[in-house]
């Protein structure tokens, strides 16, 4: 693995510099076929009794969340098979981060604890409300780029339950006409999330159940690897994509010794599980 040379820059992506940054995005996606994603959002205002914590609620619940609260951010870390990421010619390598418009912090639901985490990471909503990229403009970009239906790309996640579903939610609504809301049940949207982004979905907190003594959230899972996350910026979605990346490509090389160990727990997202 190559993974030590370079620094790794946040190329952050606000309105002005939408269109430019997926044309490189475009360029890079042949040679990085391997997307790991991380998303801010709003917190979760609707919460579960743990009792009835199975795939059917947990769908319900995430749905009443995602369907009333807007996206924040969305952090996307491409690779090659090798953990090399995208140099364009430089000494440095590079990262995305998308900022979005559509959350008004004075106005949108929110869980306060939730804002305050963000604020305290050096997050401007006021920023964001006022230079952030359309999510609509976001998600017609995202389908001309080749970056979704494309089964040739792996999707990696952690816990990426909520992720996938704020992108579902606004890719159904732009491509498939529907409401901007989610769909009734957990297993149309898993259908959808496989339409949208192809047959090798990989959830990381789901593989963590089948690697002895790991468990945890994203730091947790990391520390526990020897993972060097010292210029990670927590809880900013393209560090998280980046921490995220690292962690699944650990836990491949000490867990699924073959393509074919690993695919048995494709498109399983966390939370969601149906058997």
């Amino acid at each position: 693995m190559h993974m030590s040379c370079g620094v790794v820059m946040t190329r952050s992506v606000w309105s002005y510099n939408l269109e430019a940054e997926f044309e490189l995005i475009r360029r890079v996606i042949r040679f990085f076929p391997f997307i790991s994603m991380d998303t801010e959002f709003p917190g979760v205002v609707f919460q579960l009794d743990p009792t009835f914590r199975q795939p059917q609620n947990n769908y319900a619940v995430m749905k009443a969340n995602v369907d009333r609260m807007h996206l924040i951010q969305i952090g996307l870390t491409f690779s090659d098979r090798h953990g090399n990421l995208p140099t364009f010619g430089t000494s440095n390598r590079f990262i995305w981060e998308f900022n979005f418009c559509e959350f008004d912090v004075t106005h949108h639901l929110h869980a306060p604890h939730s804002i305050a985490l963000l604020q305290s990471q050096g997050m401007d909503f006021h920023k964001n409300r006022s230079f952030g990229v359309n999510i609509m403009r976001f998600v017609e970009l995202m389908m001309i780029s080749g970056l979704l239906c494309n089964n040739h790309i792996q999707w990696i996640t952690f816990h990426g339950a909520y992720d996938f579903a704020y992108l579902v939610k606004v890719l159904s609504h732009r491509f498939l006409r529907m409401q901007p809301i989610l769909p009734p049940n957990l297993g149309d949207f898993l259908h959808l999330v496989k339409f949208f982004f192809g047959h090798e979905v990989y959830d990381v907190k789901h593989l963590v159940k089948f690697c002895p003594n790991l468990y945890g959230g994203l730091d947790k899972v990391s520390k526990s690897l020897g993972l060097d996350n010292s210029a990670r910026k927590s809880h900013h979605a393209g560090s998280d994509s980046l921490v995220t990346l690292h962690v699944f490509n650990e836990i491949k090389r000490l867990y699924f010794h073959s393509d074919d160990d690993l695919k048995k727990h494709a498109n399983v997202v966390y939370g969601l599980e149906m058997f």
